[in-house]
């Protein structure tokens, strides 16, 4: 990476700049998420009480890129698991590092707080960021099962 990347914890002077990337975001995985569900989603993710948070990667003082994280109990161990469950960059930026940056910023903050496992999903179809996950993670050899409610 040429130019530094700082990370840091959402403040809630953030949502402005964290917004355009959720956005882009959805519209990567074409998808599109109600406003009352992202204003539910940023007041969780700013209040302490809550498992999940996140973070912004900053370059030169603009926001580039996001990740959410929640961290929850397993039956598998003692310590808790963190799921990575939202990690973007921004296109015109990508493979400079910062994806890796947000990815071990969970690992920090995650170990940090005693969990024993970070894991996260990807679409198929997401190559690209599988060239990154395959160099910092193991693939689990699990499938997803899920039923709408």
């Amino acid at each position: 990476m040429t130019q530094p990347v700082e990370i840091r914890l959402f403040t809630a002077q953030d949502k402005a700049a964290w917004l355009p990337l959720w956005k882009a975001y959805q519209d990567f995985y074409k998808t599109s998420i109600a406003d009352d569900v992202t204003d539910k989603s940023w007041e969780r993710l700013l209040d302490a009480a809550e498992p999940m948070n996140g973070a912004l990667a900053f370059v030169d003082g603009q926001a580039v890129g996001l990740v959410h994280y929640i961290r929850h109990r397993s039956t598998w161990a003692t310590g808790d698991y963190c799921y990575l469950q939202d990690l973007y960059v921004n296109p015109e930026i990508r493979g400079k590092g910062i994806g890796r940056a947000l990815i071990e910023h969970v690992y920090k903050v995650a170990a940090e707080a005693g969990c024993s496992r970070v894991y996260w999903l990807t679409h198929e179809t997401n190559t690209d960021a599988m060239v990154l996950y395959d160099r910092v993670a193991d693939k689990s050899g699990f499938i997803q099962y899920r039923k709408m409610l």
